[in-house]
């Protein structure tokens, strides 16, 4: 599997607090099926994005944890004036793995009335929008209608594989089940944090998809559509809705 969000990178941001946090994040990542990871730390007013600093710490851990895994760049990109105008000077500092996809959050509090117009501006510069966890965000989750018209537009949508086991709380589950029942996700991630409460961790998730979607879903979700992602590519068409599988004691 192959994970595009993750806070691994140590004392950059809200993520791993220190290098053995982020090399036991790694390891636990390959003992449960990851290939690939992108660290993508925060861009935002609070923590300070530097990208030379995070290729270093990057490389420190790729010569630490071995061949298992592959460690990519990326960040966590919050719509400030400032992060924008940067962007638009240097994408590759913010993309995932300097190609197209940039992975975007949302502010919890406010969602700019022009965010259609900033997301026009993205891809037409050739930049693609991930929309990052909108089933867990209370804003989006009550624009269904606006997250329809932006992956109409061009933008992807990244669901957090904790929110699919109510870690996230039953709304974050229940929109995640929305997202997925038309067709809306495109892929999962960890948004790993930590080794205890938000590892990076994408095992369980592909799991629970493939039980209730059907295994090329999950296949679809977990691996050849990030694999896209992080090769810059285009994302292969999408497969028919599946209705959601029902366990037995659910049918009645």
């Amino acid at each position: 599997m192959i994970d595009i969000h993750s806070h691994i990178l140590p004392g950059v941001d809200d993520g791993a607090d220190t290098f053995e946090t982020s090399l036991g994040m790694l390891r636990a990542a390959v003992a449960h099926g990851t290939t690939h990871i992108v660290a993508t730390p925060h861009a935002d007013p609070q923590f300070h994005f530097d990208p030379e600093v995070n290729r270093q710490l990057a490389a420190k851990l790729s010569s630490e944890v071995g061949s298992g895994i592959r460690i990519l760049l990326g960040c966590d990109f919050h719509l400030t004036f400032d992060n924008i105008r940067a962007l638009m000077e240097h994408p590759a500092f913010y993309t995932i793995n300097a190609g197209p996809y940039l992975l975007v959050e949302f502010s919890d509090l406010v969602i700019f009335k022009n965010t259609t117009d900033i997301f026009q501006q993205m891809l037409s510069a050739g930049i693609v929008p991930i929309i990052t966890h909108p089933e867990r965000n209370p804003l989006l989750q009550q624009r269904l209608t606006e997250l329809r018209g932006w992956v109409e537009l061009g933008c992807l949508l990244q669901v957090t594989t904790q929110s699919l086991s109510g870690f996230w709380g039953s709304r974050a589950r229940k929109f995640s089940e929305t997202l997925m029942a038309e067709n809306l996700v495109h892929v999962f991630a960890s948004d790993g944090h930590d080794l205890e409460h938000r590892p990076a961790r994408m095992d369980e998730a592909y799991q629970t998809v493939k039980k209730d979607w059907g295994e090329a879903r999950a296949e679809r979700l977990f691996v050849e559509n990030p694999r896209a992602i992080i090769d810059g590519l285009p994302l292969p068409a999408p497969l028919e809705v599946e209705a959601r599988r029902k366990a037995w004691y659910q049918l009645w």
